[in-house]
């Protein structure tokens, strides 16, 4: 590895940081890495928002190689929402700029005493003042920042006003609104007055053995340009989903009330395609290129929406504007919250005033009738500023909930909003949701995709019903270590590499001779370090669950009538797992198998007959 920079904003002091060696070959690098160097400190005392607590940025051995889908980088520390471990995965060009600097992470502590920005570059590290730039949406920052900083080349990771004030779902964004959405850490980082972290470099990531990795990426991108979905993403997007979603009774509407959305077609990708883009944009070296660039009837180019968000201002709010979805995740972008976390508590808001919960006197005279797209882009921006309902809106659904005293009615996990892939269309999504390490989740595993039949018969993932239950709790277990190593590396989740080529790609890179279950161990030696964290931070297995409204059938579409049976698939998880069914931890046998002594240590104290 390249060193970590770390910076304590409240002194201005720098120093390189070289992770142990056994832990660089352990973890590898992204979300699995960062979890091994912050576990000491995310205690349950450290408040997100003080100066002591961290935000790690961190690329993978592959970031920036020009492999498959690997422009990506990871971002870490603790979920001021959650209060758990707290992980974002973003692409674009950041990342690989970072690496190009001669630098693999940055670890960020203390806070300015004024607003900052950090100016990084093969010169040296520099903290500028950023009152002037205080205030501004991300877009103009970037440009305001390149321009200041005289290098147009240079890459931009920004928090907006969202992240500035504390909404407790803003991001951190980089390039054309590419987020590291979820989570929070947005208003982490502007809780350290740090509005920007702009990064240019001319270096090359180092490789153990570049001839053969050369030779290998070229074989993998080869082999993704030919790849049915990395063609159907190019064509149509994420979004592209929808209407077969929409079809399984996984696309939720009416904030997860209301199983079938008919008029699906009108805000799918394949609508998008056939009206308003106008181009497809890519992630550093990305042969994919999912990203879409869409033109209005003003005739400016913007960012299209990719599912989540098209669900999320779409059939959860009743909204069959496409347009209107491209407006109010484009609002989003620019104050810099997350696009799922928004609109699922927006949508809330909605369900409660539709129950009379929330009335006229809460929302300042505005009435939230469904589908009402002016009262969700007045909402949007009375959250970004937190002013009247928006304050309150600002503190996520869980938070919302609980202060009407309806805290069931929060279609959350610990804290995080539930994604839009419905557990009573694709029953491994139940798992997936109530046991992640970040709160619902949809990317620690897009287990809805071997629920359509995606299946991975090398890694012993195989194919169950999508209202199997008990018996694929194995499965998911084992898909989750998979997607775990994919943020470790970083590598989006879009990209169907097989394991084998992955295997191949980490020992040229690396510097290993590692077999696929080796590099499986390493994505579940991961997943449980993460449960370790939020152990040690209060979890227990009465946090793994889903909220009520996942537990009620719906009466129409693809899924009528069935709901998962979560408990029974919580028992065999743990068994596959090897946790403890009581307290919810991994067992001490398991710790150690995973050579995580020390973790054994913390959650089970020394062993009978160990020396202290």
């Amino acid at each position: 590895m390249q060193p970590i920079l770390k910076i304590n904003l409240t002194t201005g002091t720098t120093e390189e940081y070289h992770p142990p060696e056994a832990w660089e070959r352990d973890f590898l690098g992204g979300a699995s890495l960062a979890a091994r160097l912050l576990y000491a400190s995310l205690t349950p005392d450290l408040d997100p928002f003080s100066p002591e607590a961290p935000l790690l940025f961190l690329t993978g051995p592959l970031t920036g190689t020009a492999g498959p889908a690997v422009g990506r980088f990871v971002v870490a520390g603790k979920g001021p929402a959650t209060g758990l471990w707290a992980e974002s995965n973003c692409g674009g060009f950041w990342g690989p700029e970072l690496r190009f600097a001669g630098y693999d992470g940055l670890w960020v502590t203390g806070r300015a005493p004024q607003p900052v920005y950090l100016w990084i570059h093969e010169g040296g590290v520099e903290v500028r003042p950023a009152g002037h730039l205080w205030g501004r949406d991300l877009y103009e920052v970037q440009a305001a920042v390149r321009e200041e900083v005289g290098e147009p080349k240079a890459r931009v990771a920004v928090v907006g006003p969202a992240g500035e004030r504390g909404v407790l779902f803003a991001g951190i964004y980089c390039d054309h609104g590419r987020a590291a959405g979820r989570t929070g850490l947005g208003a982490v980082m502007g809780s350290k007055n740090l509005k920007a972290i702009a990064v240019r470099g001319r270096g090359k990531p180092p490789l153990a053995d570049a001839k053969r990795y050369a030779a290998l990426r070229s074989q993998a991108n080869r082999a993704l340009r030919e790849d049915n979905e990395a063609r159907v993403l190019h064509e149509v997007g994420t979004a592209g989903v929808a209407n077969y979603a929409e079809y399984m009774g996984e696309l939720p509407a009416k904030y997860y009330h209301q199983g079938a959305f008919p008029d699906v077609d009108a805000v799918s990708g394949s609508r998008m395609a056939e009206t308003i883009l106008s181009g497809t944009s890519a992630c550093h070296a990305c042969v994919i290129a999912c990203g879409r660039v869409v033109r209005l009837a003003d005739g400016a180019k913007r960012k299209g929406p990719e599912y989540e968000t098209i669900v999320s201002f779409g059939p959860n709010l009743l909204n069959d504007n496409l347009e209107a979805i491209v407006r109010l995740g484009e609002l989003c972008d620019r104050y810099g919250m997350d696009t799922i976390s928004a609109g699922s508590t927006i949508g809330l808001a909605f369900h409660l005033f539709e129950q009379g919960v929330l009335t006229k006197a809460d929302t300042g005279g505005l009435e939230l009738r469904w589908g009402d797209v002016e009262a969700v882009e007045r909402l949007l921006h009375l959250t970004a500023r937190r002013e009247g309902l928006g304050d309150l809106l600002a503190q996520g659904a869980r938070r919302v909930a609980r202060h009407f005293g309806v805290e069931e009615e929060a279609v959350q996990v610990n804290g995080l909003e539930v994604p839009y892939h419905d557990p009573r269309g694709v029953s491994g999504m139940a798992l997936v949701y109530a046991t992640s390490p970040r709160g619902a989740c949809h990317n620690q595993s897009d287990y809805f995709f071997v629920d359509w039949g995606h299946v991975e018969e090398s890694l012993g993932i195989e194919y169950f019903s999508r209202h199997d239950q008990a018996e694929k709790a194995a499965n998911v277990a084992r898909h989750q270590d998979w997607r775990t190593v994919y943020n470790s590396l970083v590598m989006c989740i879009f990209a169907n590499v097989s394991p084998q080529m992955q295997v191949d790609l980490v020992n040229a890179a690396c510097g290993l001779d590692w077999t696929l279950e080796e590099m499986m161990r390493a994505g579940e030696r991961a997943w449980n370090l993460k449960r370790a964290i939020n152990n040690r931070l209060g979890l227990t297995r009465a946090n793994d669950r889903l909220p009520k409204a996942l537990l009620e059938p719906y009466d129409e579409g693809g899924a009528a009538g069935f709901v998962p049976e979560l408990d029974a698939m919580l028992d065999a998880y743990y068994a596959a797992r090897s946790w403890d069914p009581e307290s919810g931890r991994p067992t001490r046998g398991k710790l150690l198998a995973l050579g995580l002594d020390d973790v054994a240590e913390d959650l089970w104290g020394l062993a009978e007959g160990s020396e202290t």
